[in-house]
């Protein structure tokens, strides 16, 4: 769940945020045409390229990528000053022309270059084996789900912000959000052509991608900050009705607008305040490695590896280990199932090989991917399930044997 949550609101704030702002600033007659037909365009466009990715290996994301961050730079360029020109006065026509088909192509720059990852995180939910039933794709939903609205709830409340807000104030605002972007944007670029070998490698390129690249998501972190003044903006100038009444039935709607105002200001605060936490404690807390338990003892009789049976019949899971001739550490779990069968496998499985699994409250999880297992199906093939481990369970202890084990031992080299 928190997986999927922190990358829906990684992916998708910093663009949310930007569409936002832009949506707010052109509002002109032409522009209230051409951007939704644009953000419309780049959500289709997203879509059709998230389906070919998905289903072909025909596209390079790199060079696509490239490609889309330039169009958004040059856009962005453009937008600048022809944001500042169309607000002065008698300002020439081309200004606000210049304005509505940058604010267009950036719009629909950030939706195609943002939204097919997005779109395509719901086909890595399920792993193989898995059902669409399991509350692991459930969590999973929710959470890419709470990522997503949280960056929409943000974007719908800067664009409800611009609503009596100083021009100027928004526009410097807005500016400084997508100077911000455009380093960003221009930063991704230089990694691409530096592993590409296009442009040679110096002092000072290696040290701006290396502060990209460790702090990338600070970008996003001060888009956030520059924008933070509207909310609390907002709030203030609806601390009480504005403008004029006639009577107590103008005076209610005038009161009611100021009231959702602040609401809107308080959602805005709330969902960064969210987006920010997701991205710090929430990131540091899914990320934690798993400390796997340390191998009990057992004894090895021959051909055999003998477990007493009191020692693993709690429910728990209990991790062995044995070395191989190769001198290889060979790690196997047991775990009881139920009072009539046991879940006996490799620490290891055909997808993520041997991270290993390890136990949270009541649930074994894969410290690989972090998917829960069905414990009743330890013990058989499928999905992220140990790899399965012949087992016999006689005279008050359980066996294993030492064969099967040596025959394991390159699954942990």
């Amino acid at each position: 769940m928190l997986q999927y949550l922190i990358l829906a609101t990684e992916s998708l704030s910093g663009s949310a945020i930007l569409v936002a702002l832009i949506f707010a600033g052109a509002r002109g007659a032409s522009a209230r045409k051409l951007m939704p037909a644009a953000l419309a365009a780049g959500v289709a466009v997203a879509a059709a390229l998230s389906a070919v990715i998905h289903t072909t290996v025909i596209i390079n994301r790199e060079f696509l990528n490239i490609g889309i961050l330039s169009v958004a730079i040059i856009a962005g360029l453009v937008f600048v000053p022809a944001y500042w020109g169309a607000f002065q006065k008698r300002a020439p026509r081309i200004h606000g022309k210049a304005l509505d088909i940058s604010a267009a192509l950036l719009c629909a720059a950030l939706s195609v270059y943002c939204l097919p990852t997005i779109m395509l995180y719901p086909t890595q939910f399920l792993l193989a084996g898995e059902s669409v039933f399991s509350t692991d794709f459930l969590f999973k939903a929710v959470g890419y789900a709470a990522g997503i609205l949280i960056a929409l709830l943000v974007a719908l409340g800067l664009f409800r912000a611009r609503a009596g807000m100083p021009a100027r104030l928004f526009m410097a605002l807005t500016t400084a959000a997508l100077a911000i972007n455009i380093v960003d944007q221009f930063s991704t670029i230089v990694q691409f052509l530096l592993a590409r070998r296009i442009i040679p490698m110096s002092k000072g390129v290696f040290e701006f991608v290396k502060i990209a690249v460790n702090y990338d998501n600070w970008f996003l972190y001060l888009i956030m900050l520059v924008t933070l003044p509207l909310p609390f903006l907002l709030w203030a100038l609806n601390t009480r009705p504005r403008g004029r009444w006639d009577n107590p039935a103008q005076h209610r709607k005038l009161k009611a607008a100021a009231r959702d105002a602040r609401r809107w200001s308080a959602l805005i605060l709330a969902c960064y305040a969210l987006a920010v936490l997701s991205l710090t404690a929430l990131k540091a807390y899914d990320q934690r490695e798993a400390v796997l338990s340390p191998a009990e003892p057992m004894q090895i009789e021959g051909e055999l590896i003998t477990i007493p049976i009191e020692n693993i019949d709690d429910g728990h899971l209990h991790r062995f280990a044995y070395i191989s001739t190769e001198g290889i550490e060979v790690r196997f779990i047991v775990i009881k199932k139920n009072e009539a069968s046991w879940g006996v496998g490799l620490d290891a499985c055909d997808i993520c090989g041997d991270t290993g699994y390890y136990e949270r409250e009541d649930d074994v999880i894969c410290k690989l991917c972090d998917v829960v297992m069905n414990k009743s199906t330890i013990g058989f093939k499928g999905g992220c399930n140990p790899v399965p481990l012949a087992f016999g369970v006689q005279a008050g202890a359980m066996t294993v044997r030492v064969q099967d084990l040596e025959d394991e031992q390159k699954r942990f080299r």
